[in-house]
């Protein structure tokens, strides 16, 4: 997810944490890949598999208002839903449409999908893990780590903090709301340059070619463009991508094996669907097609990677109850600033995490991401009790802030 204060386009408000992580899932471009196919038995055994899994979860505990919202956003127009709890009655998977129009294979439980913006809480867990380390500063300036990334048209990495990157309030130009960029990546440019190769200079340089929103430190504005840096700082850093410091800290300790940054690898891990997409268009006849190869670069650390809503979950859960970072890390993490006006009351955004209070007065944590062809949250309270994953294999329509509501609120 994407987060930004001015309005919402493409029916964002509508879809994420009922307002905020709405505007967070329009703006991060972590495009979706392709799957890799499984035979037509494989694929029916599985679904059958699921089905018996999810039905004696489902006489567990009642989910039955999550189910209908899953069930609403096919009615939409979203090919397929897919859902994941944990609460104290154990976990119960939900799904509804299909993960492929073309076969008519159904979602499953397991199925794995580009998770857009979750990167970012990734990716500011080892920038806190290297601070712990007292490997870095989260007061440090981008120059110092960083000589002459940010200039131009009044950026100054001199007066930006790492801090500042991760919570949003750099002020720095969005790359992704470069209008020709968009255009390549996601509109009708998309078939043409699916498979370019990205640089994180090359980024961070559109960015630099437009004005800063504001001065650093004087506002909030969901930036990309500030954990293309943060990806670049754990280089400098540790003297690795960034994709390896997440597999070394994070997805080899907690054993999240169907979790990884790919890199330039375009394909999908199995078992996974197809992503579909309408590229920007307003017209709701407008065709759908499937997007799901692409070169995952031209989202990079700010949201490429590739996961499925069990081991997100257990990534968020283990970060919550600071199994990931000492308590002083964690802190700064939770430590939220307020998203401005036209931000509906309730949400603050902290370190790559965000929470919510919700209508009902439950406090949630997680994040969410909209890519090309998916839409991705994680909610869970703050002791880890209770969580939904959930994805849409969709980019134009699909409720999810109702889905959240549902599980927390009924």
């Amino acid at each position: 997810m994407a987060i930004r204060t001015k309005p919402a386009h493409r029916g964002g408000a509508r879809r994420a944490w009922t307002g905020a992580l709405a505007a967070a899932a329009l703006v991060s471009t972590a495009l979706t890949g392709p799957a890799v196919a499984s035979s037509a038995a494989s694929d029916a055994s599985a679904a059958s598999a699921a089905s018996v899994a999810s039905v004696a979860s489902a006489a567990s505990g009642g989910h039955h208002a999550t189910q209908r919202q899953l069930d609403a956003a096919v009615r939409d127009g979203v090919p397929g839903a897919l859902a994941r709890v944990t609460d104290h009655d154990g976990v119960w998977n939900g799904a509804a449409g299909v993960a492929d129009r073309t076969t008519g294979r159904e979602r499953l439980p397991r199925d794995r999908y580009r998770v857009a913006s979750l990167t970012k809480t990734f990716v500011a867990t080892v920038l806190l893990q290297l601070e712990a380390e007292g490997r870095l500063g989260l007061d440090d300036t981008v120059e110092s780590w960083l000589p002459g990334v940010v200039r131009g048209n009044g950026h100054d990495g001199r007066i930006v903090t790492v801090r500042q990157l991760l919570n949003h309030t750099s002020g720095i130009f969005n790359y992704n709301s470069d209008l020709e960029f968009r255009r390549k990546v996601a509109g009708d440019g998309f078939p043409t340059h699916r498979y370019d190769t990205w640089q994180p200079e090359q980024l961070t340089a559109l960015a630099m070619s437009h004005p800063p929103y504001f001065a650093p430190g004087a506002g909030f504005h969901y930036s990309n463009t500030n954990y293309i840096l943060a990806g670049m700082i754990v280089e400098r850093v540790t003297g690795r991508p960034y994709g390896t410091e997440i597999e070394r800290r994070i997805l080899s300790p907690l054993e999240l094996r169907a979790t990884s940054a790919p890199g330039t690898d375009v394909r999908m891990p199995r078992p996974s669907g197809r992503a579909y997409s309408k590229l920007l268009s307003q017209d709701p006849a407008a065709e759908i097609h499937d997007v799901t190869e692409l070169n995952p670069t031209l989202a990079g650390a700010s949201g490429s990677m590739i996961s499925d809503s069990a081991d997100l979950q257990r990534f968020y859960r283990a970060l919550l109850r600071g199994e990931l970072l000492p308590a002083e890390q964690l802190g700064a993490m939770m430590d939220t600033v307020d998203l401005g006006a036209g931000v509906p009351a309730g949400y603050g955004y902290g370190l790559g995490l965000l929470r919510q209070e919700l209508p009902c007065g439950v406090e949630i944590w997680g994040h969410s991401g909209d890519t090309r062809g998916s839409l991705s949250a994680v909610a869970m309270t703050r002791d880890g009790s209770h969580s939904i994953a959930f994805n849409f294999n969709a980019d134009w329509t699909g409720d999810t802030g109702k889905v959240v509501e549902a599980e927390f609120c009924g």
